[in-house]
């Protein structure tokens, strides 16, 4: 992308944006700011910033972790935007800017689609509310 310099998408969370590049940084004691390359380039790094993201509350949204492991409980916030507990939150919070509160989109029935395979691949259960097509992002 045409951002100097770009903080587009990279390691295995796809990292994205620059505050997600400066906060993971300062977590792990790298400049990604400067130097966003390195999530892509280093192992290390890649994956640091990844197990960052999933495990790290930020201001309204929720660890990913702990929504995972059925830690998070709505706030009333959270209900009346729609968000509840389940795989659909985790997209909101990874991805809801882009995938959720606009519908059935093929982005989030793609991503339900992988979830549900690996599951399987797994022996468990997706559980429920796997879809985030009426939850408001946590940006709104």
């Amino acid at each position: 992308k045409a951002t100097s310099p770009p903080y587009y998408g990279r390691g295995p969370i796809q990292l994205t944006g620059r505050s997600n590049y400066d906060l993971a940084g300062r977590a792990i004691g790298k400049d990604l700011v400067s130097n966003p390359d390195l999530v892509s380039t280093d192992a290390v790094v890649s994956f640091r910033t990844a197990m960052w993201f999933w495990m790290t509350a930020q201001g309204n949204k929720p660890s990913s972790h702990n929504v995972a492991l059925r830690r998070w409980t709505p706030t009333a916030a959270d209900t009346a935007a729609g968000r509840v507990p389940g795989y659909g939150v985790i997209t909101n919070i990874i991805n809801g800017g882009l995938e959720c509160g606009m519908g059935r989109n093929d982005a989030n029935v793609d991503r339900i689609g992988y979830y549900t395979r690996y599951c399987s691949m797994l022996g468990t259960s997706t559980g429920g509310n796997l879809d985030c097509y009426t939850q408001r992002n946590f940006a709104s």
